[in-house]
Formats: structure tokens, C-alpha cells, sequence
């Protein structure tokens, strides 16, 4: 019998030891499913409010707000907006929502329109109209105030708006506009910092960026970051255990699976376990150490799904 040589080994171990570690790059991180969203969507925003999910917008003529029971893994529906909206914002703050901007009906019209919906009474209020009339902006809160930034309104010359409304006075204040100006981004926010993320010039995903930009609400600027290692737009991101998580997004060729996490106190990017559904114009949403990634489309352009995955790093 042929004795193995000493050079077999050190190959064998080396193999070993190097599938192991793409399995462990592989495993970070598990996704479960949970109750499909009712209908299907795309361009949808969501929020969380008192414990549940609230998901908004979308294409198509449906103006449902669908609120989502965690504990019961249910949906049920709510007050409809007072606008069909697609490539909206929402947040929630004071214990209402807030949904911020978008493109109106089967348009795309951009429109600045500010709606606040009460849970306890299942109602809807306009505020104060938004400065720069937007779709495809990305929307974050800081100190109770919510910032809308990036979008487009058709002429392009107002994607690197940045505008912040104040629930309490219902106004709203012009603040130092992003260092690059795009629209499909997302929005994070994470130690008193506000992180804008990817996203596309002219709302055209053959223009896609891997931007990463943090803006300090106490001196009112903006600097560069590590980029996103997978240049995408149309994605979404959440908060757990300090790091900001981007998942989904388009290009064109094709729709991402792409999970991967920013760590801003190294200022460094790490994949994680991949989306078992790619897919665009997605929402993502955090409930304590798990991430809700609901609905969106999983080929470029007008698709739609019912998904509702679950992200626990």
C-alpha cells in the first residue's frame, strides 16, 4: 500500500481547514419564514409601532396599511392611506407613523405629501407637505425628528436633498444635502449617526452605487465611508447588534440575495447568510434581535412578492 506524502497532507489540512471557513462565512447568520404578507407587493415601506409591523405602499392601486402580529404571526388590515403611494418613507414616532413622500398611483409623480396615522383610533391625518416633493427617498429618526433623504422628482436635481421634520411643531428644516445625490438608498441609523447607503443615480439601476455616507446631526456634515462591497440599489437595511444589515436590491442582471453588515466602529463590511429569496424594492424591519425582510420584487422592474423572511445574525 502507497504511503501518503508529506506535501498530501499539508494539502488535505489546508483544504479542510479552508471549506471550513467558507462554511463558516456561510452559516453567520439564520433565516426562518413567517405568515406571507396578504398580497403582493413591491416598493412597500415598513415600520414597527408598539410592538407590530406596519407595512405601507406598494404598486399598484391598493392603499391598504397591513399591520402584522408578531406574537400571532398575523395580519389583519387597517385605515388605507389617503393616497395610493409607491417608493415611500415611513417611521414612527410619538407613538404614530408617519409616511413620507413617494410617487403617487399608477404615476410616477412625485409627491410630498405627509400622512400620520393614530393605531388606537385606526385614523389618518395630513401634515405639513415635505420641502422638496419625492419618490424613492429613504427615511431614518434622530432625537424624535425624521430625516427624509436622497429621492427623485422626475428632474433629478433633488437627489441629494436632505430635509427633517419635526413631529411635535409639524415643520420641517433644510439641513446640508448628502455628498452624493441618489435615489433606491437606504437609511440606517445607528449611535447617533445617520448612514445613507447604495441606491442609483437618475432611478436608473444600470446606474447603481455602492455610496456609504454618515451624517453627524451635531454638526450638521456629512463624510465618506466604507463602501458597499455589492453595488446595489432598491435594497433595504436594519439594526442589530451594532451593525446596520443591507439586504436585496437590482441591477441589470438581476435581482440580489445579498445580506451583508456594517460595522461602524471598524468602519468594515462582513457577509452574512444569503437571502433565500432575492429580491428588490423590499422592506426590512428589527423586533429585538431579529430582522422581518417583507415583500418586494424577485426580478428587476415591476415584480412583486408575498415573502416574509426572518434574519437572526
Amino acid at each position: 500500500m502507497k504511503t501518503p506524502s508529506k506535501n498530501s497532507f499539508v494539502v488535505s489540512f489546508f483544504l479542510f481547514f479552508f471549506t471550513l471557513s467558507i462554511c463558516l462565512v456561510q452559516a453567520q447568520g439564520r433565516w426562518t419564514r413567517s405568515a406571507p404578507l396578504p398580497e403582493k407587493r413591491s416598493e412597500v415601506a415598513a415600520a414597527v409601532l408598539n410592538g407590530k409591523i406596519y407595512v405601507a405602499g406598494g404598486f399598484g392601486v391598493t392603499q391598504i396599511l397591513w399591520e402584522y402580529n408578531i406574537g400571532a404571526n398575523r395580519w389583519r388590515k387597517r385605515a388605507p392611506l389617503p393616497l395610493p403611494l409607491h417608493h415611500t418613507g415611513i417611521a414612527s414616532a410619538g407613538g404614530k407613523l408617519y409616511v413620507i413622500g413617494g410617487f403617487s398611483g399608477h404615476e410616477w409623480d412625485p409627491v410630498g405629501n405627509v400622512f400620520a396615522y393614530d393605531p388606537v383610533r385606526d385614523r389618518w391625518q395630513e401634515r405639513a407637505m415635505m420641502p422638496t416633493a419625492r419618490g424613492g427617498l429613504a427615511v431614518g429618526i434622530l432625537d424624535g425628528k425624521i430625516h427624509a433623504v436622497g429621492g427623485l422628482d422626475l428632474g433629478g436635481d433633488k437627489a441629494n436633498a436632505h430635509e427633517v421634520y419635526d413631529p411635535i411643531t409639524d415643520k420641517w428644516m433644510i439641513l446640508t444635502p448628502m455628498v452624493t445625490g441618489r435615489d433606491h438608498l437606504a437609511v440606517a441609523i445607528l449611535g447617533g449617526r445617520l448612514y445613507a447607503i447604495g441606491g442609483r443615480r437618475e432611478g436608473d439601476f444600470g446606474l447603481n452605487l455602492n455610496a456609504n455616507e454618515e451624517y453627524d446631526p451635531k454638526t450638521d456634515t456629512w463624510r465618506r465611508r466604507a463602501p458597499l462591497p455589492t453595488t446595489r440599489s432598491g435594497i433595504a437595511a436594519a439594526v442589530v447588534g451594532g451593525r446596520i444589515f443591507v439586504f436585496g436590491g437590482e441591477s441589470t442582471s438581476g435581482t440580489f440575495r445579498e445580506n451583508e453588515a456594517y460595522d461602524p466602529a471598524k468602519d468594515a463590511w462582513a457577509p452574512y447568510a444569503p437571502m433565500p429569496t432575492a429580491r428588490h424594492g423590499l422592506a426590512a424591519v428589527a423586533v429585538g434581535d431579529s430582522i422581518f425582510v417583507i415583500a418586494g420584487g424577485p426580478v428587476p422592474g415591476g415584480s412583486d412578492s408575498d415573502k416574509n423572511e426572518v434574519f437572526s445574525p
